[in-house]
This record gives structure tokens, C-alpha cells and sequence, in this order.
């Protein structure tokens, strides 16, 4: 494979990459900010508390997350066609991507609300806030840093995941690095699929404290008293 074909082939998956990645990352945040604020919501001391049922949440999470992706992509192959209509392909890759990360988008969300301070949620309630106004004037506001990053937490997790369902047949960079770096035996294509793998990582992560510094109103500036 010439540099030129090299370049354009490492173009083409990566944008299969952010196709995967990005589609999941909205599903995923739709469908795991839910369950994170059920989970916070349902347990003891929560403002609609539910034991049994933030038991039986907090199982299904610990099960999704212990689950190893490749093992999980298997598993739910029938769902994968029954929502796609087909099991290869960066489309049907999605479905094992947002399975996966869904658990762990609950905990994230979960464990950014939870940092929230008690007196706040206690004062909006004292002044006759109802749960939904606490919920999203309150709760969620001000855990939005902690969101932020562990949104780009997920992100990442889901690029990886993505590198692993190419390697099965999804499409992406770990499909270019299997077929032709592994298979091949052309350590500059890995190289090159790894490189741009790194690069997207740490873009995601200096968004993601970026967005979350300027999100986070407690960091106050240097006090100009002295001046």
C-alpha cells in the first residue's frame, strides 16, 4: 500500500470511527443520563425513593459493565440485526457500542450528582421546588462539570470499543489495522491507525476538561484586592 493509498485509506476509516463513535456517544448519553438520575433518585434518601427498584438498576449496571465487549457484541447479535437488519458494518456496530457504554454513562451520572452539595438540594426543596425543578435546576446544572468529563470518559471508552468491533468486521481503524497491518504484516499501517487513535483521544480529553473548566463556576479568579 503506497503512502498515498495509505493516507486516503486512514482518511476513510477514521471517519468511520467518528461515524461510530459519534452516533453511539448521542445514544448513549440519551439513553444513560436517564438511568444515572434514576439511580441517584431511587436510593435511600433520594427525592423519589424506590430501594427495590434502585436495587434491581444498580444490578443490571454491574452486569452490563462486567460484561467484556467482544463477548457482549456475540451476545446480542440477534438485536443487532433485528434493529439494522444486518451484523457487519459500521451502522451495526453502533448497537454493541451504546449496549456497552450505556452502564457505564449510568454511573458516570451517578456519580456526578452525587458529588452535588445536600444543602442546595435541601434549600431549593425548602423553598418549594418540586423534583423536577430540583432535578434540572439544581442537581443537573450544577454536576455539569463532573458530566463533561465523564462524558469524554465515554467517548474514549467508545473509541476503543470501536477499534475492537472493526477488528470483527465494524469497520474503522481497527479494521484497516487488522486487515491490512496485521494480516499484512505492514507495522506502518498499525502505526498509522494507532497514531491517529492517540491523536483522537487526546483531543477528546482536552475538549472535555476544557468544556468542563468553563462549565465549572466554583473556580474563582485571583483575587485583585492587592492590586
Amino acid at each position: 500500500m503506497p503512502g498515498e493509498q495509505l493516507a486516503r485509506a486512514l482518511w476513510v476509516a477514521t471517519l468511520e470511527t467518528l461515524y461510530m463513535t459519534s452516533v453511539a456517544t448521542v445514544l448513549v448519553v440519551v439513553l444513560g443520563l436517564p438511568l444515572g438520575v434514576l439511580l441517584v433518585l431511587t436510593d435511600r434518601g433520594g427525592l423519589w425513593e424506590r430501594p427495590a427498584l434502585n436495587r434491581v438498576l444498580g444490578t443490571l449496571v454491574n452486569v452490563g459493565r462486567s460484561v467484556p465487549f467482544i463477548i457482549l457484541m456475540v451476545a446480542i447479535v440477534p438485536l443487532t440485526r433485528l434493529l439494522v437488519g444486518t451484523t457487519i458494518g459500521t451502522t451495526a456496530a453502533i448497537v454493541p457500542l451504546v449496549v456497552a457504554a450505556i452502564p457505564f454513562m449510568g454511573r458516570v451520572v451517578e456519580q456526578g450528582l452525587r458529588e452535588v452539595d445536600g444543602g442546595l438540594v435541601e434549600a431549593a426543596i425548602a423553598m418549594g421546588s418540586t423534583h423536577r425543578r430540583v432535578i434540572f435546576r439544581v442537581l443537573l446544572p450544577e454536576a455539569l462539570p463532573s458530566l463533561v468529563r465523564g462524558i469524554a470518559l465515554v467517548v474514549i471508552s467508545l473509541l476503543g470499543y470501536s477499534a475492537m468491533a472493526g477488528a470483527v468486521g465494524g469497520g474503522g481503524l481497527g479494521d484497516l489495522a487488522v486487515k491490512y497491518g496485521y494480516m499484512r504484516f505492514r507495522t506502518d499501517v498499525m502505526l498509522g491507525c494507532l497514531a491517529v487513535l492517540l491523536a483522537l483521544v487526546q483531543l477528546v480529553q482536552w475538549l472535555g476538561d476544557g468544556l468542563a473548566s468553563r462549565f465549572d463556576h466554583t473556580t474563582q479568579r485571583p483575587s485583585r484586592a492587592h492590586e
